[in-house]
């Protein structure tokens, strides 16, 4: 019987964990996508407390905490103590078994403040005590866990309309260790036209470039400027949270009487909101290639479907789930249209249904060339960045398309203690490759295998991001 969180944790023959210790553990960390806030990393944030590093913002814990029966004022109260909050999370953690939350947890607490012990009711209080005992100490600041876990580069997420002072400010005071930070443009709040506050946020976009927007094609301007902005500040990738993608036909002239409806806030028909999102993407899309950039698209999640709670608490808060959506033929019509105009830009796509893994991996061969893997297969995505997602997502990649190839791991987190995420990942491709090469499935070339695995964790990420 294995023992739990060893050295060898997930790795199960001789050469996964040759593989691993010896090649993917020692690479840096480059997070091509996160959620962390720039402030607190140009601040050197230092926390208060493991609650604030660890519960704060984190709606994997709060889903978690609700199935258990807990109060919400213990997931995101403003009237209960930290310890209150941690002592609610420590009493879910022994009913989490299975859930990758159990790893995460652990992982985090081992690879941070060298605890090993299991986290419980029985030893929360000795666990919560340890751990703010150590955040006050000067290596436990939000740079100083960036740079405990290796971290080379991380890529925010930012909107347009972001001045991006804290970037400014951090490329100022930036340490010869430190990470490099990285802005990356998510242009949603310009193409979700649907919501109520669209005219106000064209109204803030209008503000910060200097143009007046009085029509779609002033907007685009406006947001042209932004983009020439962030790309002056080091941006080199867009993003994109989008349900599905879109390829309804439409001219400039209907447009802008869909842009001119939205801002006098009148009702949009489906297909006037679908027109609109295709040609904004396609517009974003054209900048991007444009710019050299990297674009991303993180699609098929059903969001806020609790109507109350969001009232209460806003987005982000845990009640988005895996959604169904018939988009291939719309995914290969909007790609093949930029692959016609030779405006195709490296690309990197992410399904949060693994029903999709075989269609987006059959998809990528049919615009590749030019560069390395530039159609991506994005790594097992929110709900799918657990054993069986990452295992199911590397498998569909295997088989119809180059593992090799591929640009790896990242957190999608707005959690300095989520690090290990690229840990367990590596761990798990290390695995996989081991156990194909026990089963006889795979040579056991340990050179052509440690740069596979080298190149999957940091190399490929490196080459094909462009940010040196």
């Amino acid at each position: 019987m294995k023992q739990f969180n060893d050295r060898n944790f997930v790795l199960e023959t001789e050469v996964a964990q040759d593989l691993y210790h010896n090649h993917a553990a020692k690479m840096p960390i480059i997070d091509y996508h996160c959620h962390l806030i720039p402030e607190m990393v140009a601040k050197d944030h230092r926390f208060q407390s493991i609650t604030e590093l660890w519960l704060g913002g984190d709606h994997y814990k709060w889903r978690a905490m609700r199935t258990n029966g807990v109060d919400e004022r213990y997931c995101t109260g403003k009237d209960t103590t930290d310890w209150e909050k941690f002592e609610k999370w420590a009493e879910t953690v022994p009913y989490t078994f299975r859930n990758p939350l159990y790893h995460w947890t652990h992982l985090e607490l081992k690879t941070a403040f060298g605890i090993e012990k299991l986290l419980s009711p029985a030893t929360a209080r000795e666990i919560f005590d340890e751990c703010n005992e150590k955040l006050k100490q000067p290596e436990f600041t939000a740079r100083g866990l960036m740079r405990h876990y290796n971290v080379e580069c991380v890529c925010t997420t930012d909107d347009p309309v972001d001045d991006l002072h804290s970037h400014i400010e951090y490329a100022q005071t930036r340490g010869e260790k430190d990470p490099l930070m990285i802005p990356a443009w998510r242009p949603d709040k310009a193409m979700n036209i649907e919501k109520p506050e669209f005219a106000n946020y064209v109204e803030q976009l209008s503000a910060v470039s200097g143009v007046n927007i009085v029509k779609f094609a002033d907007m685009v301007d406006a947001l042209q400027r932004r983009h020439d902005f962030f790309q002056q500040q080091g941006c080199k990738l867009s993003d994109h949270g989008i349900e599905e993608f879109y390829d309804e036909p439409y001219t400039d002239q209907q447009i802008e009487t869909v842009f001119e409806k939205a801002m006098c806030g009148k009702p949009l028909s489906d297909n006037e909101i679908r027109q609109y999102k295709s040609c904004f993407l396609t517009r974003m899309a054209e900048m991007d290639a444009e710019s050299d950039w990297t674009q991303q698209f993180h699609y098929g999640a059903i969001r806020d479907n609790n109507t109350k709670m969001y009232r209460q608490l806003g987005p982000d808060t845990g009640f988005d789930s895996i959604g169904e959506f018939n988009t291939a033929r719309a995914m290969a019509r909007f790609l093949d249209k930029l692959q016609m105009e030779d405006k195709l830009a490296r690309t990197i796509i992410y399904t949060l249904n693994p029903c999709a893994n075989e269609v987006i991996a059959t998809m990528l061969g049919n615009f590749q060339g030019g560069e390395p893997g530039k159609i991506q297969f994005g790594s097992g995505w929110w709900f799918n960045d657990q054993m069986d997602g990452m295992i199911r997502q590397m498998n569909a990649l295997s088989v119809l398309g180059l593992l090799s190839r591929f640009v790896g791991m990242l957190t999608d987190s707005r959690s300095f203690l989520s690090y290990p995420r690229h840990e367990y990942f590596r761990r798990i491709l290390c695995n996989l490759l081991g156990n194909d090469v026990e089963r006889g499935l795979l040579p056991d070339d340990r050179q052509t295998l440690a740069r596979m695995v080298e190149d999957i964790s940091y190399n490929n990420a490196r080459r094909y991001f462009k940010f040196y």
